[in-house]
């Protein structure tokens, strides 16, 4: 045995002094739907409501501990790193530099400076998380502040590995199962780290957002990678490059047992668990719930851990993630339909429309005066199986129409 089990626990012992353990709790419902014993252990639930501020905690004790005159820490982050570090440098007293982009949305900057009062200054530097990192590494060598990475440093992992020290403390034996979201890797590699040295029969699952799959490009290639692109719905996850010492720890992790979440079915989850249990759970905080029904037949009968990671959720999103999520459910559709210039040719097409088919969007896009013109039609409706029988309908019309619902080119320009 190495020994990180024991800097792991010295961690999560440490932190008590900042905040309580984070609720272990089993989930009936889910449990029920899949066939197995679920429990969440509830990271949303922390006091910047994600397991961040462990690592940052950790971290910045490590330091202190060394060198008791380093006062000034300094990080770059758009959201859950940020609130962490700004909390532990009202805790322990310190300085912190929080660099974060132009774009950062404002809710996002204002808990930032609530939780670290007086001892933060918040700096919006570059349009790009690129440019505001680049911008955070120059004010440390300038000024011989601690630069605080957000995954990639030992103590960071040491720190979120707390989130197991918790959850073995909280069971009466190990778990059978345990599914981990992946962003940069800190959680992760915690997390496996602790369980390889005190539980090595429990098995792992890691899930990706599908448009920033980090984790499954570095173990294709052997080595950390950049993406060309990211989606960075999953903000949490939404990693260009996993770390160079979180992807030590998980090289060794079966490329198939690391699952991709498209972001369209992590809304479907939100929103699910939002209206069953009342949990509000940020996109990256859904991962591991969302890839339940994937695995049903591998963890039938087994007592399973989700690690739900955050729930800093901006209601302000919530209509984005509805829509997301009727789209990838197959009850919202949009299409450019080509209209005959002729009285009724619309009650034609409206005649076609089930009882429970709604009309959400319409926008006439004629330009000049042709025999048709197009219209831009968004329809939802509460059975999917609906629209294969509306374009039966409109196919045996004669209705020239263009379905663009996943279309993101088209989509990108018209919705």
């Amino acid at each position: 045995m190495t020994d990180f089990p024991q800097k792991a626990r010295a961690a999560e012992a440490a932190m008590r002094a900042v905040f309580d353990a984070t609720p272990l709790m089993r989930n009936d419902h889910l449990s029920g739907l899949h066939g197995a014993d679920i429990w969440l252990k509830r990271e949303d639930l922390t006091p910047v409501r994600s397991y961040k501020i462990r690592g940052a905690f950790n971290a910045m004790r490590k330091v202190l501990d060394a060198d008791p005159s380093q006062d000034v820490f300094v990080c770059a982050s758009a959201g859950n790193h940020a609130q962490g570090v700004a909390w532990n440098c009202r805790h322990f007293g310190t300085r912190g530099v929080i660099f974060m982009p132009v774009t950062t949305p404002q809710q996002k900057i204002d808990k930032t400076r609530m939780f670290g009062g007086d001892h933060v200054e918040v700096r919006l530097v570059g349009d790009y998380f690129d440019q505001t990192l680049a911008a955070a590494q120059d004010h440390c060598a300038e000024v011989g502040a601690h630069f605080l990475s957000p995954f990639d440093d030992e103590d960071v992992i040491e720190g979120q590995a707390s989130v197991a020290v918790e959850m073995l403390a909280q069971m009466d034996g190990a778990p059978d199962v345990v599914i981990l979201p992946v962003g940069g890797g800190g959680l992760s590699a915690g997390v496996l780290s602790y369980f390889r040295d005190v539980s090595p029969e429990t098995e792992f699952w890691f899930v990706e957002p599908e448009g920033g799959a980090s984790l499954t490009a570095a173990l294709a290639a052997g080595a950390p990678v950049t993406l060309p692109k990211v989606d960075t719905f999953v903000d949490g996850a939404s990693v260009a490059r996993i770390g160079a010492r979180t992807f030590a720890r998980l090289s060794g992790v079966p490329r198939e047992r690391v699952l991709l979440a498209p972001e369209d079915r992590i809304c479907v989850t939100i929103l699910s668990v939002l209206n069953v249990e009342g949990i509000v759970l940020e996109p990256a905080g859904a991962l591991a719930v969302d890839v339940l029904e994937a695995l049903r037949p591998q963890i039938a009968g087994k007592r399973v851990v989700c690690v739900t990671s955050g729930g800093n959720f901006d209601f302000e999103r919530l209509p984005e993630v509805k829509e997301r999520a009727q789209r990838f459910a197959g009850l919202k559709k949009y299409f450019l339909l080509r209209l005959p210039q002729r009285p009724g040719a619309l009650r034609d097409f409206l005649d076609m429309l089930g009882p429970d088919d709604d009309i959400a969007r319409f926008e006439y896009l004629k330009k000049s005066a042709r025999n048709f013109g197009t219209v831009l039609i968004g329809i939802e409706t509460k059975d999917a199986a609906a629209f294969p029988a509306l374009f039966a309908k409109m196919d045996a019309a004669g209705f020239a129409y263009r379905d663009i619902t996943s279309d993101e080119t088209v989509a990108e320009f018209v919705l």
